[in-house]
């Protein structure tokens, strides 16, 4: 994957917020803040280009980009955080006000015979047959009209996290989706299983918000 367009401006939109909560939530002073954030900008551009270009189509390219981003930063760490605050840090490092206006945008065009569309284009796309580091999903809509189930049966992030030696952080992204579903406003969050809790599937349900 090359590092110029989406890899290099999720880096410039995300760098501060990360260099940040290295200080804010896992404690780290601020001039050890600065040299993580230089050393893990190295290392993210080496994982970026290490990963196949995704494929013209792919909605999950930006998934597997914030993904690096992370594992970046932790693998820069002197010391490792352990989950919880990792999953404090990666979510409040993503949840800016850039990142929240698009929750918010995302949300009033749900449940749109477009964003519907799109869902089910994407469960036929089948993109992780073709790149690990993708995903592959499955569209199903709720009997009742009260939302959907995005399921995916294969993690682009579990494949990455495996890589790096990092899988025991895999939680802390998936974390992640209630935070965004809550920023947006439109939907209620729901979810049982997850791969990376050793569930059969990661659901990712989304039921509209009663008025």
């Amino acid at each position: 994957m090359k590092y110029a367009g989406m890899p290099f401006g999720m880096w410039l939109l995300f760098r501060r917020s990360f260099q940040r909560e290295l200080c804010r939530t896992l404690g780290y002073t601020r001039k050890d803040a600065g040299q993580i954030t230089k050393d893990a900008h190295l290392k993210y551009r080496k994982i970026i280009s290490s990963l196949p270009e995704f494929e013209k189509g792919d909605r999950f390219k930006m998934n597997i980009v914030s993904c690096a981003m992370f594992a970046s930063f932790l693998l820069k760490m002197p010391r490792k955080p352990d989950l919880p605050s990792a999953t404090d840090y990666y979510r409040d490092a993503m949840m800016i006000s850039t990142m929240r206006a698009f929750c918010r945008i995302s949300a009033k065009n749900k449940y749109t015979s477009r964003d519907l569309a799109s869902m089910q284009k994407t469960a036929a796309f089948r993109a992780a047959d073709r790149n690990p580091y993708s995903w592959n999903m499955d569209y199903l809509p709720y009997p009742d009209g009260s939302g959907y189930e995005a399921r995916f049966s294969y993690c682009g992030v579990c494949h990455l996290l495996q890589d790096l030696n990092l899988y025991e952080y895999t939680p802390a992204m998936c974390q992640l989706d209630f935070s965004m579903s809550e920023a947006g406003g439109g939907s209620d969050f729901v979810r049982q299983y997850t791969l990376a809790s050793g569930g059969p599937y990661c659901d990712c349900g989304y039921k509209k918000k009663k008025v």
